[in-house]
């Protein structure tokens, strides 16, 4: 249901999360999209923390933040990136997502 929402911004956030070591990034979403999804639900807000590449908290009752994981987990790229470093990456309710990098992730493969 949230897939093709995620999609489009996913490009901008893998430019995001490379800046992000010195200091969190925002990206600001069209708050469009969304209702242009038929999602009318206002006030969307969920927390993903990432650590060595998964997702490290609950997020299965937020479908918009499970899906954006998914699109995350997918994308080459993005999935480098997580693998090589922690993030937490949220959204409040004012449709603003902001990306932090954690830290270096030590994955001993």
């Amino acid at each position: 249901m949230y897939k093709h929402i995620w999609q489009k911004y996913v490009p901008v956030m893998k430019i995001l999360m490379k800046k992000s070591e010195g200091k969190p990034q925002v990206l600001e979403l069209n708050k469009l999209d969304f209702e242009g999804a038929s999602i009318r639900k206002t006030g969307f807000k969920f927390k993903i923390e990432f650590h060595k590449g998964k997702v490290s908290n609950i997020i299965h009752d937020s479908p918009i933040a499970v899906e954006l994981a998914q699109q995350l987990m997918e994308n080459e790229t993005t999935k480098g990136i997580l693998d090589s470093s922690d993030f937490s990456i949220s959204l409040n309710t004012r449709y603003q997502l902001t990306i932090k990098q954690l830290g270096k992730s030590h994955n001993n493969v």
